[in-house]
């Protein structure tokens, strides 16, 4: 959903795991150079020899949980640790266990390296990769991370829980909207729902409107929240953007400053349960104010429609 996020950086996370283009590389059967200790769930302690690394992929399992295996085509959420090795050197590039335990949704292309390492894993898993530059980012590495062409990248993973491409809300059907609102259909399993906008202009306020009723617990700031949505223009209906269309979840935490997505999101999401399916009627000064969104063909005044399904929420008090 970043079309609809506001402008801020990316996470470390997205430039090293979505950045890489597909492929598939092989899985050395020597026993890793790296070694790593901890629970699962908790700080890993990762031990880097110094050393050159090898110039082969390696994959371990070192914690094998019992849940669903990801698909090549699934998303997941799971907490993360990334080291930079550097000839004989390494640094910490970025860890999720080392800001509080909130973990972050690994969705679309993966590194090559990566994509070799988690597919097929169940969740509950911890996984480590050391992954060289040609299953990496390969001889041009990234600049604007940091990495360079000749730099092997270790990934130490915990995989909490999938999410296929086309997870729909699973709660109880409450409303189809209506009565001045939008009206919305559900599609068919495992595709987006459609939304009719009503002749008449929009509510001048932010409206939140429950159709699916889901049973989890409440989203709270500061959680990762994993959904699926669609978006539409008031003026006239047109559809703009939809995660299902991708068939990728999309994930973000919700009342983070700066904040990750509209203030529409963050306000009409917050309290809201998990399995539910939400209708968020969004007025500009909630969505993209003055400069609307010329590449969404969104004006400055229009209000936008959305449907968010809550898949899951992440945190400290969420699992």
């Amino acid at each position: 959903m970043r079309r609809i996020a506001v402008i801020s950086a990316l996470p470390l996370l997205a430039a090293v795991v979505l950045a890489g283009c597909g492929g598939s590389s092989s899985t050395s059967s020597a026993a890793p150079a790296v070694s790593v200790s901890g629970d699962f769930g908790k700080a890993p302690a990762v031990n880097i020899p110094a050393q050159k690394a090898s110039s082969k992929l390696t994959v371990k399992t070192l914690v094998h949980g019992s849940g669903q295996a990801l698909a090549r085509t699934d998303a997941f959420v799971g907490n993360y640790a990334i080291y930079l090795w550097s000839g004989t050197s390494h640094k910490l590039l970025q860890s999720t266990f080392k800001t509080g335990g909130n973990p972050t949704l690994f969705s679309g292309s993966l590194l090559p390296g990566l994509e070799t390492a988690l597919v097929g894993q169940k969740m509950g898993s911890r996984v480590l990769a050391v992954i060289p530059p040609k299953q990496g980012f390969g001889a041009r590495g990234d600049a604007q991370a940091g990495i360079k062409g000749t730099d092997t990248l270790v990934f130490v993973v915990d995989m909490l829980k999938d999410f296929a491409g086309n997870a729909s809300a699973a709660g109880q059907q409450v409303s189809t909207g209506g009565s001045g609102l939008p009206t919305v259909a559900a599609g068919a399993a495992g595709t987006a729902p459609a939304i009719k906008v009503p002749g008449g202009n929009p509510p001048a306020n932010l409206t939140t409107k429950v159709l699916i009723k889901g049973t989890g617990p409440a989203v709270a700031g500061g959680n990762t929240v994993v959904v699926q949505y669609v978006g539409a223009i008031w003026r006239d209906g047109t559809q703009f953007d939809s995660s299902w269309k991708r068939s990728q979840p999309f994930g973000f935490t919700i009342g983070a400053s700066p904040s990750q997505v509209i203030a529409g999101w963050d306000k009409g999401l917050a309290g809201q349960t998990v399995g539910s399916r939400v209708m968020l009627v969004i007025p500009p000064a909630d969505g993209y104010g003055k400069a609307g969104s010329p590449q969404a063909h969104i004006k400055p005044t229009d209000t936008l429609v959305f449907v968010v399904d809550i898949l899951g929420a992440f945190g400290a008090t969420h699992a």
